[in-house]
């Protein structure tokens, strides 16, 4: 009878082991849902790279103009990145340039990471973005610069990236398992166009007086052009005047 009750014992302990990232999101019933829906496709798209979701890492990029987000993604071992999926803004605010204050209605730009996922957000599943960073808490507002910048589900804003409730599903469930399988820091690029030779040309055209947009896309083109040959992120490091210094060229 001992034997019985010590191994029933050990039984119900075992589950509360298991306490991994994606465990631990498993716990929300959102997270749960989106799983049962959306796994398999997941599954697929990943499969279509030789992508293995176990050792999964991720990147996401996002442009503005062209109210775009990105997801690479490639295997802990691989060097360089995959395009995984794309998915459009359902909504946006603002103009180009950076976000610099609370209530200015801007979606950032700059070199960010994911700091937090919200598993019970007011718009369905989010994820949180580290803004303001360095960079912006040096040339924002320094009272308030605003804060809680989301990728997220619904279709409004005022300065976050909205992409549907369908859609943060998939997004999400990418990140749980990069993170899950160690990925510490899942990085997200955020332009204000696709930064090639053109578009850059065209914003100095457009702003020719704004100094601090000039010097910021400058600095995102780096990265941009870095990324656009390598297919991996490049360093980046904040310097004391509040520019990016783009490692890797």
């Amino acid at each position: 009878m001992l034997k019985v009750t010590y191994l029933l014992l050990i039984l119900a302990i075992l589950p509360l082991q298991d306490t991994g990232f994606k465990a631990e999101q498993l716990r929300y019933s959102r997270v749960r849902s989106a799983y049962a829906e959306k796994e398999s496709i997941i599954l697929d798209k990943l499969n279509g790279q030789n992508i293995n979701v176990d050792m999964l890492e991720v990147y996401i990029r996002a442009f503005k103009e062209e109210e775009q987000v990105e997801l690479w993604g490639r295997n802990s071992n691989d060097t360089s990145l995959r395009l995984v999926d794309q998915y459009k803004f359902c909504s946006t605010s603002g103009q180009m340039g950076p976000k610099r204050r609370q209530g200015d209605y801007q979606i950032p730009e700059g070199f960010y990471f994911i700091d937090r996922f919200n598993p019970f957000s007011s718009f369905h599943l989010s994820l949180g973005i580290n803004y303001p960073n360095k960079s912006d808490r040096i040339l924002g507002d320094s009272g308030n610069p605003g804060g809680d910048i989301f990728i997220h589900g619904d279709c409004v804003t005022i300065g976050c990236i909205p992409i549907t409730d369908d859609k943060i599903k998939e997004l999400y469930l990418y990140c749980v398992e990069a993170k899950n399988n160690g990925q510490a820091r899942i990085e997200v690029s955020i332009f204000p166009t696709r930064l090639n030779q053109e578009n850059y040309d065209r914003l100095l055209k457009n702003y020719p007086l704004d100094q601090s947009r000039i010097h910021l896309w400058t600095d995102l083109k780096k990265g941009y052009a870095y990324f656009e040959k390598h297919k991996s992120p490049p360093k980046v490091s904040i310097l004391n005047n509040g520019r990016y210094r783009v490692g890797g060229m």
